[in-house]
């Protein structure tokens, strides 16, 4: 099935730009593209898409309450210049699928957006590894990880410190000469056997065993 994605952001180029990366992507297809919230929620009304990449700050209605605003079964992305925590905390607290930087590039972008599909929030990893710095992870950590018992094999162990570290799926394949798609489907054994339903989750997980030392 194809995914069918809107995009709301009040800068044109912004807005081409993102057309370009969904629309190349064989399994997805913008319905859509606004420029500011009241748009994006009448669209959303009328198109009823599956996903919503919207911009925080947007005339008329901010990408916060455009995340209030929308029900189930759309889910939506928010992508934005500001990486500022309290953004990332009001985003997820308000029920946002995932927060994306926008200069985090197009493949992180595609991957938001198949997460969203798949009931999980994606976060740029740069903000991950910030909000779990300051979210009372613990300040005293074994010397040695440990990986609190979970049976990750030694390679498992390795993706998800680099995970947790902040890399994204290719910075951890180019350091540990392995693809991307291998990545991907070590931290979705990772996951699996910690019991995370994410890689946000996954990375909570690293730091609260050891497995990851401040």
């Amino acid at each position: 099935m194809t995914t069918r994605v809107l995009i709301a952001d009040d800068d044109d180029l912004v807005r081409h730009g993102f057309r370009m990366v969904v629309d190349s992507q064989p399994d997805m297809t913008v319905v859509a593209d606004v420029p500011d919230g009241a748009a994006a929620l009448a669209a959303v009304r009328r198109l009823k898409p599956d996903v919503v990449l919207a911009d925080i700050r947007m005339p008329k209605v901010t990408g916060i309450e455009v995340v209030r605003r929308v029900d189930t079964p759309t889910s939506v992305i928010v992508v934005t210049t500001f990486d500022d925590d309290e953004y990332v905390r009001a985003a997820l607290d308000a029920g946002a699928a995932g927060f994306v930087l926008k200069r985090s590039g197009p493949a992180l972008l595609v991957e938001a957006i198949r997460a969203a599909c798949a009931g999980d929030a994606l976060i740029s990893p740069s903000l991950t590894v910030r909000l779990l710095r300051g979210s009372g992870a613990p300040r005293s950590m074994p010397s040695r990880p440990r990986g609190d018992g979970a049976g990750l094999s030694e390679r498992e162990e390795q993706v998800v410190v680099l995970l947790a570290d902040g890399r994204t799926n290719a910075e951890i394949g180019a350091e540990l000469f392995i693809t991307a798609g291998t990545v991907k489907t070590h931290i979705a054994n990772a996951q699996r056997k910690v019991g995370a339903r994410n890689r946000v989750g996954l990375a909570a997980w690293a730091w609260r065993t050891g497995l990851v030392v401040p």
